[in-house]
């Protein structure tokens, strides 16, 4: 397979929490360079990223009441801020511990090719190799010592491109690999039987920005992709993991935030078929979704309506829902503290770390707020 490799960093090696010595055969991780956090909470993109506080109007976008029965109640915790505030990484993903955060909308551009990594062990964020390519709406994913990072949208939610690489965890580099068959950006990844699924997401032309519902997935050992049954509902910003023997696709877009869904698909891996599940209590796309405990926990997210770049109708949800796989049902926990969507959302340990995203709806102000949650 043909490879190159990027800018590569290093500095003071990052200590792993007891838990993930405790996984079997661990990779070996780069040493990392330390970043402070951020001291403003927001900024805003019109003003080339100038710090900005939220007026009582941004404020009273933010939703916390679920329609879900009650679970256990849980709850949230401040962390360690982002050493730079940004959204629209879309998503995040863990590895040994750490979780890494790449790309995304950041001091006022659209296009930056950040990637830091958050140690919880230290409560401290780190700065890894930038991805080659600055980009939005990134898919990411890790597997095997590798974070992938799979197309993107290089403008604001528009120009996708074919781009594709991975990071390599223990030399901090990054290589290219096998192009997507197909630009998108705003998909979701998962790995399920060391393959990485990449579904839906949108694609150009801009004026139309259309979502989709391809199913690509790449195999690492050939490093080549083929076709899988499509998702049956195309959309975007989408929640999704891999549970047991199946992949979860949850919520997500028709097109714009205007028409969210609840729509909950789960795809056999084994048939190469789709089937439903019981829909999300909350309709929403740009949310955090993660396995944790056994569940499928989701989190933030946004809805509304966007004329002339005024919102008429506007929500940033709060909402903490989680799903049980075993019985088809859907429960409510303790609300985000800071309603936020397009966040980094991952599990680590006990605890599940909700870093970034825009506190209104669409893409203008980023957020370095990063609060963690626990059913303790």
């Amino acid at each position: 397979m043909h490879r190159r490799a990027f800018i590569t960093s290093a500095a003071s090696v990052i200590t792993l929490p007891a838990w993930v010595h405790a996984q079997a055969q661990p990779s070996p991780l780069a040493p990392l360079k330390p970043v402070p956090p951020s001291d403003h909470a927001y900024h805003s993109m019109s003003k080339g990223g100038a710090p900005h506080h939220l007026t009582p109007s941004e404020e009273a976008q933010r939703v916390f009441d679920s329609p879900a029965p009650a679970g256990p109640l849980g709850r949230w915790e401040a962390r360690a801020a982002m050493p730079i505030p940004r959204s629209e990484m879309a998503w995040a993903t863990a590895w040994q511990g750490r979780m890494h955060v790449v790309g995304g909308y950041g001091e006022g551009r659209f296009d930056r090719a950040y990637h830091t990594v958050y140690d919880p062990s230290k409560n401290a964020w780190y700065d890894a190799a930038q991805v080659p390519r600055g980009a939005n709406h990134i898919a990411v994913v890790a597997d095997a010592g590798r974070v992938y990072a799979l197309g993107g949208f290089i403008e604001q939610n528009r120009r996708c491109d074919t781009k594709a690489f991975f990071y390599d965890v223990k030399d901090d580099r990054w290589f290219d690999m096998a192009p997507l068959p197909r630009p998108r950006g705003a998909a979701a990844a998962v790995v399920m039987n060391c393959k990485v699924h990449l579904i839906g997401g949108a694609t150009d032309p801009a004026p139309e920005r259309a979502s989709i519902a391809w199913h690509e997935v790449y195999d690492p050992a050939s490093d080549k992709w083929e076709l899988h049954r499509p998702l049956p509902a195309a959309r975007d910003h989408v929640g999704c993991v891999a549970f047991g023997n199946a992949i979860h696709v949850v919520g997500g877009r028709f097109n714009n935030f205007q028409f969210n869904t609840d729509l909950h698909h789960v795809y056999d891996v084994q048939k190469d078929t789709w089937d439903l599940r019981a829909p999300m209590p909350t309709a929403r796309s740009g949310h955090g979704m993660v396995v944790y405990r056994n569940r499928i926990f989701c989190m933030g997210g946004e809805g509304g309506i966007l004329q002339n770049g005024v919102p008429v109708v506007a929500a940033i949800y709060g909402q903490l829902e989680s799903y049980d796989p075993a019985t088809n049902t859907w429960q409510r926990h303790a609300p985000m503290i800071s309603p936020r969507h397009a966040v980094a959302a991952t599990a680590i340990g006990d605890w599940i770390y909700v870093a970034g995203g825009g506190p209104v709806l669409g893409g203008s102000l980023q957020s370095s707020v990063h609060e963690a949650f626990t059913l303790g």
